[in-house]
């Protein structure tokens, strides 16, 4: 810099303006340039940082994606199970017969329904924090902000399902059949309690309104919920191949 300057004031004390001048601007377009290097440099490291992030989001969007894509494969299965069970369950409505056999009437008072457990830890993160600037794929971008809403729609099935199991199906099957049935015969521990407690009512069960009302809105829940599972499969699979390609 100080041979820079003692050249600048040589060059005008020999009154060489035009010179000067033009090495004034050569100086400046070398520090212009330089700061534009200096700039694209800092640009493109900002670049590659995000990179990183982003496909450390693709990694935890993916795990999380194929996780749950894996749960809703066994969910529809489990699902078709209950479906056919409450199928079933209708052939014996009106029945008269109270010697059932044990296995049917195990499926009359079947109160089957398990809460399908998704993860959406990575989701949630992504769509309520500034993750989701990171993120250049637009149709991606557009595919995770709808899944939390379809994630809503199904569990808000699976808790109208849970209310009928839990508040009209298990009352009214209590109301009329003993839980002594449900516990093994061949046990000796049980033998002096069914000699005590109120006999089972399977006839009573079976012709019941409150309980043929009940099995019917399950099964017809249970078919919507089916449709749901298969929907929310489908929109799980796509940003799940999506993020793997």
């Amino acid at each position: 810099m100080t041979f820079f300057g003692k050249f600048r004031r040589k060059m005008i004390l020999n009154g060489k303006i035009k010179n000067y001048l033009l090495y004034a601007i050569g100086e400046i377009l070398l520090i212009v340039i330089g700061i534009l290097i200096a700039w694209k440099i800092n640009d493109l490291n900002e670049i590659r940082k995000n990179r990183i992030v982003e496909l450390k989001i693709y990694d935890s969007l993916y795990e999380e994606l194929r996780t749950n894509l894996n749960v809703l494969d066994s969910a529809i299965v489990r699902y078709d199970n209950n479906l056919l069970s409450l199928q079933n369950s209708l052939q014996y409505v009106g029945e008269q017969k109270e010697q059932l056999p044990q296995e049917t009437k195990d499926l009359i008072v079947q109160v089957k329904f398990r809460n399908t457990n998704l993860r959406n830890d990575a989701l949630h993160s992504i769509n309520n924090t500034n993750k989701f600037e990171f993120l250049q794929d637009e149709s991606l971008k557009s595919q995770i902000v709808a899944y939390p809403n379809e994630i809503t729609i199904f569990k808000n099935q699976e808790v109208m399902i849970r209310n009928i199991v839990d508040n009209r199906l298990k009352p009214v099957i209590e109301k009329h059949i003993s839980l002594i049935d449900l516990l093994p015969k061949t046990n000796e521990k049980y033998v002096q309690v069914r000699s005590f407690v109120q006999q089972s009512n399977y006839s009573d069960l079976l012709n019941s309104r409150e309980y043929q009302n009940t099995i019917i809105d399950q099964l017809l829940q249970t078919e919507i919920h089916i449709g749901l599972t298969k929907n929310l499969r489908k929109k799980n699979r796509k940003p799940c191949y999506q993020i793997k390609k």
